[in-house]
């Protein structure tokens, strides 16, 4: 069997199946019950072996009730518990829902919206629209919004999630098809949020945050399927808005909640886990039902998040370029998520939940949970990359099906953390490295972009080429950034 050969004691413990898929045996580590299989490539396996990644994904691999095989993506890098980039499904009936397999930003997701015009057409208006939008979507760490919640609205809001911002006049019904489960999981409990939760939150709705959050224009550059594109009206050179955020601080209170909520219940179930950070308790048990249901409704909160930011990019748009302007939703994807799904497990159908950490869901066609206008090419899968290469826009296939519950992974994957990426770099120099590049920048601390310049990422037309090479997801179009806001 084929070795990775990166100089670390991976090297005897990996076995590299093919170019594509690097398998982590269930014999290497006590209390593993699957083996951990990561998705990469020869160009990108290198960096996972340095942190500890692969470690990470062998510890999910010992939860109870973990199915078939834990999963990682080509933009695996260390995370809380699970690494980021990791999918593991759980059988409902003796398994366990981590937070750590979620993470803390809970539905932290990516939506895109496209336009009619091409970038001929606005690149005169370009700064303007940049210095509009960084003005009209609120950015920043623990910045408030423009709207005040009662708390009545913000129960609607958990509860309903986009199709609370929708009855508000912050869309269109056209969005929910659009958006992954309609914008809303059905079994959020409101009441599970705790207060201090929804304090942190209260504010936030419709605001992008900080870190690697952004709102980006972008210009489609190539096509590489020319029938899904045309079904998701993507065209070339077409002017597009890419939003990338989630449940805020809301979230984030959520997980910490039930991080220590789960510690002493897996006492009381005498579950042992090899890190602290895999905390865990049964999904049918009390405290696991609460968590499914904050984590729902915190998702619900974030699909009304982006939801509301969609307005406030419509709203200007079309105060700059007309108020008949359409700017459809293309989609609005999820990637940190835990949802049960149908999926065939050792041959057999089977309910599983599947907690998807920096990962994203990518069904092919013909899966019941998509609209009818996504059945016949599948539910449009999107990746960004860094703010100054490209993003992509993908289909899943039925070969996600089979080998990773119909996932992808959800960006580039960092590979220098943040305090790295700042170090010896000033603001005004990332941007005008940016503006070399085409990109106007917009931000409100330096931190936002000194900490997410493009060095600190993995090659997104790498990470790409992995997925398509490994038969994952297919290539439907890559977008270029001409306009970046950051928190």
């Amino acid at each position: 069997m084929a070795r990775l050969n990166s100089k670390t004691k991976w090297d005897n413990i990996v076995e590299v199946i093919d170019q594509n898929r690097y398998l982590i045996p269930k014999s290497y580590k006590k209390g593993m019950r699957v083996d951990a299989l990561v998705f990469s490539s020869p160009e990108l396996i290198g960096d996972v072996a340095k942190d500890l990644s692969f470690e990470q994904a062998a510890n999910v691999a010992t939860l109870p009730g973990v199915v078939a095989r834990t999963l990682s993506m080509p933009d695996m890098h260390q995370g809380y518990g699970f690494p980021i980039g990791g999918v593991a499904a759980m059988d409902p009936t003796d398994g366990v829902v981590s937070p750590g397999g979620v993470g803390f930003d809970i539905n932290c997701g990516v939506r895109l919206m496209s336009s009619p015009f091409t970038l001929n057409e606005i690149e005169s208006k370009l700064e303007d629209l940049m210095t509009a939008l960084f003005n009209a979507v609120p950015t920043g760490a623990g910045k408030d919004g423009r709207i005040d919640l009662t708390k009545q609205q913000l129960d609607a809001v958990l509860k309903t999630g986009s199709n609370w911002a929708i009855s508000e006049g912050f869309g269109e019904k056209r969005d929910i098809d659009h958006t992954e489960d309609g914008g809303c999981l059905d079994y959020a409990i409101a009441v599970e949020v705790s207060d201090r939760s929804r304090k942190r939150g209260a504010g936030q709705l419709g605001t992008l945050g900080s870190g690697n959050h952004f709102l980006e224009v972008d210009v489609v550059d190539q096509i590489f399927d020319r029938e899904a594109a045309e079904t998701f009206g993507l065209f070339d050179r077409q002017i597009c808005f890419m939003v990338h955020c989630g449940s805020r601080g809301l979230g984030h209170q959520v997980c910490t909640d039930f991080v220590s909520t789960m510690k002493p219940v897996m006492n009381r179930f005498s579950i042992e886990v090899p890190d602290r950070e895999l905390a865990c308790c049964p999904i049918d048990s009390r405290e696991g039902k609460s968590y499914l249901g904050a984590m729902a409704a915190s998702a619900n909160f974030a699909f009304a998040n982006r939801q509301c930011i969609t307005h406030w990019i419509r709203q200007v748009v079309r105060q700059m370029f007309g108020r008949d302007t359409d700017i459809p939703l293309v989609y609005d994807v999820a990637h940190n998520m835990a949802k049960f799904e149908n999926h065939i497990v050792d041959g057999r159908s089977m309910r599983v939940l599947v907690h998807r950490k920096g990962a994203t869901r990518a069904f092919p066609a013909g899966r019941p949970e998509l609209a009818e206008i996504f059945q016949k090419t599948g539910q449009p899968v999107i990746i960004p990359g860094d703010m100054g290469t490209a993003s992509y826009v993908l289909v899943g296939t039925e070969q996600a099906l089979r080998e990773s519950f119909g996932s992808v992974c959800h960006g580039a994957g960092r590979l220098m953390s943040r305090t790295q990426a700042r170090q010896g770099r000033q603001s005004k120099d990332v941007i005008a490295a940016l503006k070399a590049r085409g990109v106007i920048a917009k931000a409100s601390t330096r931190e936002g972009l000194t900490e997410e310049v493009p060095e600190a990422y993995k090659p997104i037309d790498a990470v790409i080429k992995a997925v398509k090479d490994a038969g994952l997801a297919r290539p439907v179009a890559r977008l270029r950034p001409v306009g970046v806001v950051k928190g």
